[in-house]
């Protein structure tokens, strides 16, 4: 074996992931295992999703792979930093890669990491491996796209390696290194349809301040039509599933391709109605319609604010009004609508909150999510308050998901307005609805205590503060 292939997604071990039951197969380390065999690599992928710490114990002691390659996401890191060690302690060299190690390379090195990779890792590995193998793991400088210590103990980081080109030439995710039957069945269990995902395109190319472009970049590239159709006839033939996820970041992003994928599906005789993630500057009636025609149910959209100030801010480049707008287009075409908010964006006011909630009432989505915005490092946002920057506890026991910002509202007046705004809103759509009274009396409720709160909070000025660590940054280029 030359790597074996993991995350540190444990849903056994997860009571919130648990609850809500919506697993889906590791795309990204499916996709390195596809391409490193189809080059003569041999690889294993220990799929932790439905297993346990204790099972991948058992197997690196029982396979002592000579490499093991670790995926790691917010989600993941805290337990990815207990499965170093392990391999570690079996004699295995450790490489970890994924989003949120690119910026804390030195951090993961100095918890027994051997090598960081930065960026996509399919040509990274191919060209790792057997570097590896011949030179260990301190004279890795020919080596683009990665961070590892040489012989004197210092740092390096290589120069970045160019994104991948042509994606349509690479092979299909390696979904039959795992158990898909697993996921199928979780998904027809806990919600009465089962759901498989798929990834068309590679990146983002828009400029919002908070998205972290680690690993794939401010670019955007994509599978031809006729090949992103052929694996969906693929997932059709093999799993026969319910329901598709796209998983891109913007699905509608590019219309000639949208309007080719469609006609190369329908040419091919396929159509599983599916959720994506859009945005509303994308979105027009042939779109929409389009989308319809494809068997879109539900279209996710990250309007994150209703203030056209705090938009402008976020450098999301939409209006605010234009999201309104085709959340309406949508729901009035069937597609149900999902929408991302985010609070507590740098010099966020009480009127910008106030603005969200017009917003929301205005848009009418279906779905609600919130979220209150963390500095993720790397992004332009932790740049620009990164002196500001707070987290509680220190970094091996946190993840800039627990990241604050020190002068900002506290915690516990966005936990107030949230309730407030959430309820504000379900309050509105209860109306429409004609909820009971009972029901719409407890929205008000909640309404009240939230603003309630946010009030009192205002009014004895309570922010963030020093009770949290302040951050200081922990890795530069060295060569």
């Amino acid at each position: 074996m030359d790597i074996l292939l993991t995350h540190g997604y444990f849903l056994a071990e997860d009571p919130h992931e648990r609850q809500i039951m919506k697993p889906y197969p590791p795309l990204g380390i499916l996709y390195l295992s596809s391409y490193l065999k189809s080059v003569g690599f041999d690889v294993q992928v220990y799929d932790s999703t439905f297993g346990s710490m204790a099972d991948f114990q058992a197997l690196i002691q029982q396979e002592k792979p000579s490499v093991v390659g670790i995926y790691v996401n917010l989600m993941t890191k805290h337990n990815a930093l207990k499965m170093i060690p392990f391999c570690k302690s079996q004699g295995c060299t450790v490489v970890v890669g994924g989003p949120d190690v690119p910026y804390y390379a030195e951090n993961y090195l100095a918890h027994g990491a051997d090598v960081i990779v930065r960026g996509e890792g399919e040509y990274t590995l191919a060209d790792l491996l057997p570097a590896i193998a011949k030179l260990g793991v301190n004279r890795l400088h020919s080596i683009a796209g990665i961070a590892f210590r040489d012989e004197h103990g210092q740092v390096v980081e290589t120069d970045g390696r160019p994104q991948i080109a042509d994606l349509s030439a690479h092979p299909w995710p390696d979904r039959d290194a795992i158990d898909m039957q697993k996921y199928l069945d979780a998904w027809q269990t806990h919600h009465g349809y089962s759901m498989v995902s798929v990834i068309h395109a590679r990146g983002c190319p828009y400029t919002c301040t908070w998205c972290s472009h680690s690993v794939f970049g401010n670019t955007h590239r994509r599978r031809s039509p006729e090949d992103a159709a052929n694996e969906l006839l693929h997932i059709k033939e093999r799993y026969n599933p319910d329901r598709i996820w796209y998983a891109d970041d913007v699905f509608a992003i590019n219309h000639r391709w949208l309007f080719a994928y469609a006609d190369a599906l329908k040419a091919r005789g396929v159509r599983i109605p599916f959720e994506c993630i859009s945005r509303a500057d994308r979105l027009n009636e042939q779109v929409i319609d389009t989308l319809v025609e494809m068997g879109c149910f539900r279209l996710w959209n990250g309007s994150e604010s209703g203030s056209q100030r705090i938009l402008d801010a976020m450098q999301r480049k939409v209006n605010a009004e234009d999201v309104q707008l085709k959340t309406q287009m949508l729901r009035q075409a069937g597609i149900e609508t999902g929408m991302f908010i985010m609070l507590g964006y740098k010099d966020e006011t009480i009127a910008d909150l106030e603005a969200t909630l017009d917003h929301l009432r205005k848009a009418n989505p279906d779905i609600l999510l919130t979220t209150v915005a963390y500095p993720i490092k790397g992004t332009p946002y932790y740049a620009d308050i990164e002196s500001d920057v707070l987290r509680f506890g220190d970094w091996a026991s946190s993840s800039d998901r627990d990241l604050t910002v020190a002068g900002r509202y506290s915690r516990r007046f966005y936990s107030y307005a949230t309730r407030w705004l959430v309820n504000g809103f379900n309050l509105h759509r209860a109306k429409q609805e004609n909820a009971s009274r009972l029901r719409q009396a407890k929205m008000r409720a909640n309404v009240l205590i939230g603003r309630a709160g946010m009030a009192a909070l205002q009014f004895t000025q309570e922010k963030e503060t020093s009770e949290l660590q302040l951050v200081v940054p922990t890795i530069g280029k060295t060569s």
